[in-house]
């Protein structure tokens, strides 16, 4: 039940899960399996071939049985299942550049995605690249060059919130004769497909929104079969980022709630993210699901069901300051990562090696804020007694 007959939350719910044909059991069961039998005869087999069951490396079960669920839910062909986002990001750029080809990526990438396109692609293998900001469709254009075959934006972007025109995007790539990459974390397939709005390969981040609970790692890949085939080959089979049957168990289980949690998430970022903005010491806030945000008119035109789970704000206040208030936080946990079912705020200082590409509010240090599951007015009320412990 892969196509369109049903509705998202069916889909989530249903889609890559089978009735165990041994046990009866409703659920798909966790094949911890490293190896599958051969057939009598296995010495015509190609040992990379990523079809059927031959080495978990190659790909098994509860790998394939997500990649169906994923597919779906993003509109797309065909899907690859990886260890995590980052082996995913890793994935699309080592299949599809080599040394001489160029490559376009947002000024508010990820920072894992903006050191391997901004250094170890460049200084390893000879692949140029240009920075640009993606939410300037001219400076996009202007970035493109007669070799550029891939153009990666991220939209929300990360951790600044800048918004990308998805179907603009698209036409200045493919005018260029390249592809399309855009990694859809912050908003999911919940709220954005890229597939649907013309982008040749979509990225999750699967550790994030898609599981939703914060215990297993993932990523994954999204775009028309012959794309995925390649990656799946070349990335997966023969660099070896295949994600554990395990996770990828877990993250089926945790996708089934996905539209849920992301109503959620995304109306108590909302809530949140208007508090924030009323408060004096509050030097600005960044979601794009606020009117005054500059890509607020984009992000209504492409993210349905809300604007996500994630913001940034700055105080009026001095480095220490910034520590301070998150020390007074009771609810809300200090940590790295999003799209938790807890609140999670991370304090990103002024030596962030991204800071000259971020936009001036960010100077002087920010924090990024994951919204949690919580009642929103706890959450609120969290923040609220940390301004006021604070002296803000």
């Amino acid at each position: 039940m892969g196509g369109k007959k049903y509705g998202f939350a069916t889909r989530s719910v249903h889609v890559g899960n089978e009735i165990d044909k041994h046990t009866g059991a409703i659920r798909s069961p966790i094949t911890m399996a490293n190896s599958y039998v051969l057939p009598y005869d296995p010495s015509d087999m190609n040992w990379s071939a990523a079809e059927g069951n031959i080495y978990t490396r190659n790909g098994g079960a509860n790998q394939r049985q997500l990649q169906e669920k994923i597919a779906s839910l993003e509109g797309g062909e065909d899907c690859v299942v990886l260890a995590t986002g980052v082996a995913a990001l890793s994935g699309v750029f080592f299949t599809f550049l080599k040394s001489g080809d160029h490559a376009v990526f947002g000024d508010n990438t990820y920072i894992a995605a903006y050191r391997l396109l901004n250094e170890l692609l460049p200084q390893k293998y000879g692949v140029e690249t240009t920075m640009a900001d993606t939410s300037d469709i001219e400076a996009l254009k202007a970035a493109v060059r007669p070799n550029t075959k891939l153009i990666h934006i991220e939209t929300p972007g990360n951790p600044t919130l800048k918004v990308t025109d998805i179907r603009a995007a698209v036409k200045v790539a493919h005018d260029a004769g390249a592809l399309l990459s855009i990694d859809n974390t912050f908003a999911s397939p919940f709220i954005t497909r890229p597939a649907e709005l013309g982008a040749d390969l979509t990225v999750e981040s699967l550790t994030k929104y898609i599981n939703g609970h914060g215990d297993a790692m993932g990523g994954a890949v999204i775009g028309k079969k012959e794309h995925i085939d390649r990656i799946r080959a070349e990335a997966m089979v023969n660099l070896g980022g295949s994600i554990s049957p395990f996770n990828a168990w877990i993250i089926a289980r945790g996708a089934a709630t996905l539209p849920l949690r992301m109503r959620q998430h995304s109306e108590s970022a909302l809530k949140v993210a208007r508090f924030l903005k009323a408060r004096p010491s509050v030097r600005f806030v960044a979601y794009p699901g606020l009117e005054d945000h500059p890509g607020h008119s984009i992000a209504k035109g492409q993210m349905e069901n809300g604007c996500g789970g994630v913001l940034s704000f700055g105080l009026k206040a001095d480095h220490d300051t910034h520590n301070r208030f998150v020390s007074h936080l009771k609810l809300i946990i200090s940590a790295v990562s999003l799209g938790h079912d807890e609140t999670l705020i991370v304090f990103l200082g002024e030596n962030d090696e991204r800071m000259h590409l971020f936009p001036k509010d960010f100077n002087g240090g920010f924090y990024r804020l994951s919204v949690g599951l919580e009642d929103a007015e706890d959450i609120i009320d969290d923040l609220r007694q940390a301004f006021e412990l604070t002296g803000l």
